[in-house]
């Protein structure tokens, strides 16, 4: 579910034909990641289709989501119970009422069936508070069914199986139960519970619900625990993210962006607090290229997608979704990013054959994005594919030169008089003693070439 084993590979690309440590590294980036703040079906993603008539999910993104509930809610040993034979039915059901109607159905064989109380808050809730009411009833059976798997734990491979598939439901209760707290404004109660999540199972991390504990400390401000959080997750050797990489930027942006003024650095240059911020957004902006023109506000946004692509737009419309409002919170931010987010294309003038910092920007994020993103958006793609002028050019030159031919085809006679004319505009000053008579000759002579155009039969 976190991208890293289960994640079905992008249409169009096979594990296979990576040949060198750059090619595996951007194909496993080219991997399609559960978004760690994903909104709830039934009380985000419906109520925007009530409203705008748009479906804001893909059938690609719905059918990975799918894959996830099927590979994290389910086990081998549900067959042993009626109530989870039902749910993992249920999980595969296209029809949104008929995953609702099996959830209720399991509920009738078992009360403290948790994953159909998971499925009837994302699905059948119309509110957040509505969805936290299941959500704290799963939890309740969770936890019960969990303790039980704890305590009868024999060492074979169905009941490892077993225990794995409970853990996985209590994690994933819990931290829904988080980020419904978080947009009912108990940030303090979010924040203790992902910090709980994260202490007790810390082999859960490609969960990545670290990015949710990022997004929550920033609307608390607390930004020096917003930095023990990257100290401890921004390393060389974990997985990056835009949320890492742009909230590492907007800390240091947020130490000189008040008094940024690009007038006086250019004046005095920049001093190294400066500097640093710089090279934090150009880091950012290499990692992600696509999220300035949204935290900028030169592309409009969207509801995020369920999955996302790391480096991809999709990933780009998440982070922007939840965090535009920390970067205007800081006086100056956004300027400085508007200021300086473009010098990073001079460091990396080819993205796809050699990166800076990061591997080089990988080339299937477009297609997997427009299987991730709606089609009412539109896409961003990296790098522009921009002819050169040269082409432009030469373009324009054979376009004029056909429709020339063309226009002496159909008329010669008056293609004739109308090059005679050109040739006296270009040819009479050239002999005249001074500007008044280059003047009178050059109109003696438009006039002469057009009253022979209008008499031409």
């Amino acid at each position: 579910i976190g991208g890293v084993e289960n994640s079905p590979p992008v249409p169009g690309f096979s594990a296979n034909n990576g040949e060198n440590e750059t090619n595996r590294q951007s194909l496993s980036e080219c991997k399609v990641w559960r978004n760690p703040l994903n909104l709830f079906r039934g009380a985000e993603y419906s109520r925007y289709t009530w409203v705008t008539g748009k479906e804001p999910l893909t059938y690609y993104d719905m059918n990975l989501s799918a894959q996830d509930h099927q590979t994290f809610f389910t086990c081998d040993t549900d067959s042993l119970r009626p109530s989870d034979t039902v749910m993992q039915k249920a999980w595969r059901e296209r029809n949104p009422q008929a995953r609702i109607k099996a959830a209720y159905q399991a509920l009738e064989l078992n009360n403290d069936c948790a994953t159909a109380y998971v499925l009837l808050a994302e699905e059948e809730a119309t509110t957040i508070i509505d969805a936290e009411k299941y959500f704290k009833q799963a939890l309740k059976a969770g936890e019960t069914v969990y303790r039980k798997s704890q305590h009868c734990h024999p060492q074979n491979s169905q009941h490892e199986a077993q225990l794995r598939r409970d853990t996985n439901v209590l994690v994933y209760v819990k931290r829904r139960l988080a980020m419904c707290a978080r947009k009912l404004g108990r940030i303090k109660e979010a924040v203790k519970i992902m910090r709980d999540l994260m202490k007790e199972f810390p082999l859960l991390s490609m969960l990545n619900i670290h990015e949710n504990l990022l997004e929550a400390l920033l609307e608390l401000q607390a930004y020096a625990d917003v930095q023990a959080v990257l100290a401890k997750y921004d390393d060389i050797s974990l997985p990056k993210s835009a949320a890492i990489c742009y909230t590492a930027a907007l800390l240091k942006a947020r130490a000189v962006s008040d008094r940024f003024s690009p007038e006086t650095a250019s004046r005095r240059g920049l001093s190294t607090a400066e500097i640093n911020a710089v090279e934090a957004i150009h880091r950012a902006v290499e990692f992600n290229p696509h999220v300035p023109k949204y935290l900028l506000e030169m592309k409009s946004l969207i509801l995020p997608p369920e999955h996302i692509l790391k480096r991809g737009d999709s990933e780009a419309v998440a982070y922007a979704f939840f965090h535009l409002q920390h970067w205007k919170r800081i006086e100056g931010a956004l300027n400085l990013l508007h200021c300086t987010w473009e010098g990073t294309f001079r460091m990396i003038p080819y993205p796809l054959e050699k990166g800076h910092l990061f591997y080089p920007y990988p080339s299937c994020t477009e297609t997997a994005d427009r299987e991730l993103l709606p089609t009412f958006h539109d896409v961003s793609v990296y790098p522009q594919k921009e002819l050169p002028f040269f082409i432009h050019f030469t373009a324009g030159l054979c376009s004029f030169s056909a429709m020339l031919a063309v226009l002496t085809h159909q008329f010669p006679e008056l293609m004739v008089i109308f090059a005679k004319a050109g040739g006296c505009w270009r040819t009479k000053p050239m002999f005249s003693e001074s500007f008044e008579t280059d003047g009178k000759a050059s109109w003696a002579c438009t006039a002469m070439s057009l009253n022979a155009a209008v008499s031409f039969p």
